[in-house]
């Protein structure tokens, strides 16, 4: 990312405090280094070691190469949709399921802007065309409900197509159900502080700076507007056949072990070992909206 030399410092409301942060100062501001962990309510004051991590990582892993083996023979089929708001760590929970599988039955869909072809498609078109053959599973590195979130919120879509999918998906996504696919929807909730300590980390570290978009300098200003969209997508489309399930994500070793086990729970597979997988963290990953209150 080039910069002109330029402050790109905002004024940013806070909790009803005004802040000033800017991306290109290299000294991360203290009321965000202090804050960060902790923010938007979660509940751990400190992240999980890296030696607990390693280890529970590897039992998820081996549990997640048996029930792909098991999906092999068995034709069943997963497809899983991480959404959150820029930098809540959907990348790299997808990157943590599926580095340890066999890539041609696992499958990582991040699309870019439509073409003008698929512009004019029916909005789903193009989704439709990546869902799962029998014995795969598709982790989709955000999804459809990019009309539910940054399209209303940046103008790339209008009122009347924003409410048309708030309607339409529903429907759709009881067709994937009654298709017999393994259906999870993945919100990764993080707090804003941690959002823009993220932002920091990414402007500034050579290896990370790809990641960090003119969109997400766009969206520093725009964390209620997210929110509200946010809110009124779980409310139209978590259902009980298609059930959002929420993240705290402030942690992302927490967040990446509780999302393997909440998959690995909800399938059945031969070898399934109940002992390896573990309990759900309940204050880190829950079921439905409610968990965001």
């Amino acid at each position: 990312m080039t910069h002109s030399g330029e402050s790109r410092a905002v004024e940013l409301d806070i909790g009803g405090s005004l802040r000033v942060f800017d991306i290109d100062d290299p000294k991360l501001p203290d009321w965000v280094e202090d804050t960060a962990l902790t923010s938007g309510g979660f509940p751990y004051k400190k992240k999980m070691k890296s030696e607990q991590y390693e280890a529970e990582l590897e039992a998820l892993q081996i549990e997640l190469v048996k029930a792909q083996l098991s999906m092999r023979q068995t034709g069943q089929r997963i497809m899983a949709l991480f959404e959150g708001r820029d930098a809540a760590g959907k990348g790299g929970s997808i990157f943590t399921i599926h580095g340890a599988l066999n890539p041609r039955y696992a499958r990582v869909v991040a699309l870019t802007r439509p073409t003008e072809t698929e512009a004019g498609q029916w909005y789903f078109q193009r989704y439709v065309t990546h869902f799962p053959t029998k014995g795969e599973m598709v982790l989709f590195d955000r999804s459809w409900y990019n009309r539910a979130g940054v399209e209303p919120v940046m103008g790339f879509c209008s009122p009347q197509e924003h409410k048309h999918f708030l309607k339409m998906t529903p429907s759709f996504e009881q067709l994937i159900v009654d298709e017999g696919i393994h259906f999870f929807k993945f919100w990764l909730n993080i707090g804003r502080e941690m959002q823009l300590k993220r932002f920091h980390d990414r402007r500034h570290d050579p290896l990370k700076i790809w990641k960090l978009s003119s969109m997400d300098i766009a969206a520093l200003t725009k964390w209620k507007d997210y929110t509200q969209m946010r809110d009124l997508m779980l409310e139209k489309t978590h259902t009980k056949i298609a059930p959002w399930t929420i993240v705290r994500a402030n942690d992302k070793r927490r967040a990446r072990l509780n999302i393997i086990r909440h998959i690995l729970n909800s399938i059945d597979y031969e070898g399934k070992d109940k002992k390896a997988i573990g309990d759900i963290d309940d204050s880190i990953l829950s079921v439905g909206r409610e968990a965001l209150k």
